[in-house]
């Protein structure tokens, strides 16, 4: 087994990543949080005591670290005993947190696609261009990698694979849908850091389409959704983490992702777009101040973790899977429902970090158990889904389905038609 975890980031998803470490701590045992800024590492701690989220007495420690330091993320990973790491702070962190897990020995977990600061929108398949670049690393060192665990990439990889597993001969299609149905009484704001917010969205939407990448305009390609609970919503085709690796690892013609957006998210967006505020490339000022705009508006907007306490209403997120089985025409919806007010009862959090945060702690306790303990790098979709989904259901985020039968509660084991298919990963 292996236990203590070091969170890299305080943000919204560290906050909830962090209580769920506390809540399931006899797994997990010790508790370390580091960021740039100690302070927010503390009140994370501060919040978990408040809430009483320890499940027994234990370790829980802030440290500060600017984890762009190799080294020094060695040392704290070591120091801390940590067998675990999961990487919740900024995309830019990504290769430099994974290169000290392997040289270190600690499993590694991120919940998003690597990103450099320089760039936006990478050629596909955009892991390739950063984290596959490590996987022999990773097995020659026998060190646990697990890439995009949050809920989208992460949760919806694991309901294609278990899908594909389960209720399919031949999956035509993924369509994977993401609607916010909440109301956080801003102007505006974003729901996760919104310098990372906008870089996905101000360039190339990138989609699976007949086996080949098919490039598309942000806000070009339009669907209306009727999602359980959430009801009708109008999304746009996104370009997206998990549509990097699904489409080399599924096998799929046509895997997409839509996200919801209001028309007022959309106006606010064109015009800061259009007057080149989300630029990511440096300009000077008048007075001779060379400043990012991307990085102005990111400061001037609500911090995403203040929304929690006012947020109200649900999301839904799955996945609407198309295909055949036994020569029959079979449509399947895999999904979560999450309620903003619920989250920020249990957790201090608004839904949208905790359906990223929970699965990243079901993750790392799968590891710890030694179910998910691969010695390798893996996408979520190359991983059996089932104990995955299981545990979800047990920790907040119950997933449900929606087929001919009716819509219920997905309990993997209990499927009739499940079969234990041990995943494989391919060596390469």
């Amino acid at each position: 087994m292996k236990r203590n975890v070091l969170i890299i980031g305080a943000g919204g998803v560290a906050h909830v990543a962090a209580h769920k470490c506390a809540q399931n701590n006899k797994v997990l045992g010790d508790i370390h949080i580091a960021s740039r800024t100690l302070g927010k590492c503390q009140a994370i701690i501060d919040s978990i005591h408040e809430k009483g989220s320890l499940q027994s007495a234990g370790r829980l420690e802030a440290h500060q670290l600017d984890a762009m330091d190799i080294e020094a993320t060695k040392f704290l990973i070591r120091a801390t005993h940590s067998q675990i790491v999961i990487n919740v702070g900024s995309p830019f962190l990504n290769m430099s947190v994974l290169t000290a897990c392997i040289e270190t020995g600690a499993a590694y977990l991120d919940t998003a696609i690597h990103e450099d600061p320089a760039k936006v929108c990478e050629a596909p398949p955009w892991y390739g261009n950063y984290e596959w670049k490590r996987r022999q690393a990773c097995k020659d060192a026998r060190v646990t990698a697990i890439l995009g665990v949050g809920f989208d990439p992460g949760v919806v990889n694991a309901y294609a694979r278990f899908a594909l597993d389960t209720y399919f001969d031949r999956v035509d299609s993924i369509d994977i849908i993401d609607i916010n149905a909440g109301n956080h009484g801003r102007y505006f704001a974003t729901n996760f850091d919104p310098e990372i917010n906008f870089r996905e969205f101000t360039s190339t939407v990138w989609s699976w389409e007949q086996n080949q990448w098919k490039a598309n305009s942000m806000f070009e390609r339009r669907k209306d959704w009727d999602m359980p609970v959430t009801g009708t919503s109008t999304t746009y085709l996104t370009g997206h983490d998990e549509l990097h690796s699904m489409s080399q690892n599924l096998g799929v013609p046509n895997i997409r992702f839509w996200m919801s957006f209001s028309e007022h998210y959309i106006n606010v967006f064109t015009v800061l777009k259009n007057l080149g505020l989300l630029s990511e490339q440096p300009v000077r000022t008048a007075r001779g101040v060379e400043v990012v705009p991307l990085e102005v508006v990111k400061a001037v907007l609500p911090d995403p973790a203040s929304l929690a306490p006012n947020y109200t209403g649900k999301t839904c997120i799955g996945d609407l899977i198309q295909g055949t089985k036994d020569g029959q025409a079979q449509q399947v919806l895999i999904y979560n429902t999450c309620d903003h007010k619920e989250c920020y009862e249990e957790v201090g959090s608004q839904a949208i970090s905790y359906t990223a945060g929970v699965p990243a702690v079901a993750a790392a306790m799968l590891i710890a158990k030694g179910t998910w303990d691969v010695g390798q790098m893996a996408n979520v979709e190359e991983l059996d889904a089932a104990p995955f989904i299981e545990l979800m259901n047990r920790m907040g985020l119950v997933s449900r389905i929606k087929d001919a039968q009716g819509d219920r509660i997905l309990h993997p084991r209990q499927e009739s038609a499940y079969e234990s298919k041990p995943r494989m990963l391919v060596n390469y």
